[in-house]
């Protein structure tokens, strides 16, 4: 084994390699290893960086030995758990990747109801472990999607409405901190760190397990509305009054898509480019009728695909369609109002939709998500109606920028009518504006606590909150 001889990365030699490698009871991967070019890879396609290791953790011994190592060698340090991120967040180049991927341990607690999770997992295995017991905690949208990345972004979801954010329902954090120490953090320990990671990202240490609380959600009624892109105007003046005073029950998102040649869908939609909006009711089934009625009557719906199911089959109904590897560009913000200007300027870019894959979403904060004060969790945006994600997507590398420009001007067009600030799960890296602009009145206070718990940035390969110098 030589010494590590990528550009930029701090001289480390063989021996000191070789005794990190000996310290972990996972695998250290390096560039010479066979296995290098598909453990470096990320879900975005668009993101092709090369560390000069990854340790693929087994336990929370090797995230401290790792940790060490980067501290003390003065290395580049990236954290992956689903390697979601659209900035590729979770790897480097030419540093050391903390990959929790192994680390899969789940434990239900049916009688508290809650639910241990360890940083490697995905949505997909949390569910499929809680919905044996007939519960469930808040997530997201894709179930291959990492507990930890979502979580420390905030966790907008199907059940955001009902049940919260995913930090609603978070009641504590094991995290191995910048100096190799491991600590709890909850409402009673370290109360400051718990605060800010319930929203702050990555900044902070290296999340190992996370409790959350459960709730009863097995059966849901839910699936997608679609309507000819000529009634869109109609469809979300309407949607704007209608989710903000539908049950808490019942969550929608409203997309601008294009309907994919997959066979759940009629033939004669295939690759038409329409609006939608993707159901999840979580109450009474027998009550589902009269719940979507007025769906129904709004304009004249081509398709209405709704129907009884279990929950982890909605959470993972998109998971074949956004296979790892694809090419994302995201921009995002936050929406108070959708105006019928603000309408205008969205049908401008959904005639220019790039590719299939390409794609915007509005998700709703509103319900029990309001009811958790601005100040409470680092996540500020309490008083915003929608989360809004503009997604150029694609298989082809050749059509990278393409879909980057539309995502860009689709953003630059929609931005003025937006709450100022953006979901930080669904920004790339957009500099230190963009990211104070996420936590507003939050940010400093996120900036004490990095500077108590991160003094020298060491976990900086995120949407960074910088420490006081």
């Amino acid at each position: 084994m030589s010494a590590q001889t990528i550009q930029g990365t701090p001289t480390v030699t063989a021996e000191q390699i070789g005794q990190l490698a000996a310290n972990l009871r996972g695998d250290l991967i390096l560039p010479s290893d066979p296995d290098y070019e598909s453990v470096r890879a990320v879900y975005n396609g668009m993101i092709d960086k090369r560390p000069a290791m990854i340790a693929r953790c087994a336990d929370v011994a090797d995230v401290i030995a790792a940790v060490t190592f980067a501290r003390k060698h003065d290395l580049l340090l990236a954290i992956r758990g689903g390697g979601h991120h659209g900035a590729g967040l979770g790897t480097c180049d030419a540093g050391l990747v903390i990959d929790l991927s192994q680390m899969k341990g789940i434990r239900v607690d049916p009688e508290s109801r809650s639910v241990r999770v360890e940083g490697g997992c995905t949505w997909g295995e949390v569910d499929h472990a809680t919905h044996a017991f007939g519960m469930a905690t808040p997530s997201g949208f894709i179930s291959t999607t990492g507990v930890g990345g979502l979580t420390l972004g905030g966790g907008l979801g199907y059940l955001t409405r009902k049940y919260g954010l995913t930090i609603d329902n978070l009641l504590a954090v094991d995290i191995v901190l910048a100096d190799g120490s491991f600590v709890t953090a909850n409402a009673d320990q370290h109360a400051d760190l718990f605060w800010a990671v319930r929203g702050g990202g990555g900044n902070f240490g290296v999340v190992t397990s996370f409790l959350f609380r459960l709730h009863p959600v097995s059966t849901v009624v839910g699936g997608p509305t679609l309507w000819p892109i000529d009634q869109a105007a109609e469809v979300m003046r309407w949607y704007r009054d209608f989710i903000t005073e539908a049950p808490e029950d019942l969550n929608g998102w409203f997309g601008i898509l294009v309907v994919p040649p997959a066979p759940t869908f009629p033939e004669d939609l295939h690759l038409k480019t329409m609006c939608g909006i993707v159901w999840c009711y979580t109450g009474p089934e027998e009550r589902a009728d009269e719940v979507f009625a007025p769906v129904q009557e709004v304009g004249a719906p081509a398709l209405h695909g709704v129907g009884a199911m279990p929950y982890p089959v909605l959470q993972s109904a998109f998971d074949g369609l956004f296979t790892p590897g694809l090419q994302w560009y995201w921009k995002a913000d936050f929406v108070d109002e959708l105006s019928d200007e603000a309408i205008e300027r969205h049908l401008e870019f959904a005639a220019e939709i790039p590719t299939m894959l390409s794609t915007m979403h509005l998700y709703p904060i509103n319900g029990a998500a309001h009811r958790v004060g601005k100040d409470d969790t680092a996540w500020g945006y309490r008083d915003a109606t929608w989360g809004m994600v503009i997604a150029g997507v694609d298989p082809d590398p050749a059509n990278a920028e393409k879909i980057s420009t539309w995502a860009r001007d689709y953003w630059q067009a929609i931005h003025p009518y937006s709450a100022g600030g953006a979901y930080v799960n669904m920004m790339m890296e957009e500099g230190p504006d963009r990211i104070r602009a996420a936590y507003r009145d939050n940010y400093e206070r996120l900036v004490e606590v990095k500077t108590r718990y991160d003094p020298s940035n060491l976990f900086c390969v995120n949407l960074n909150i910088k420490p006081l110098s």
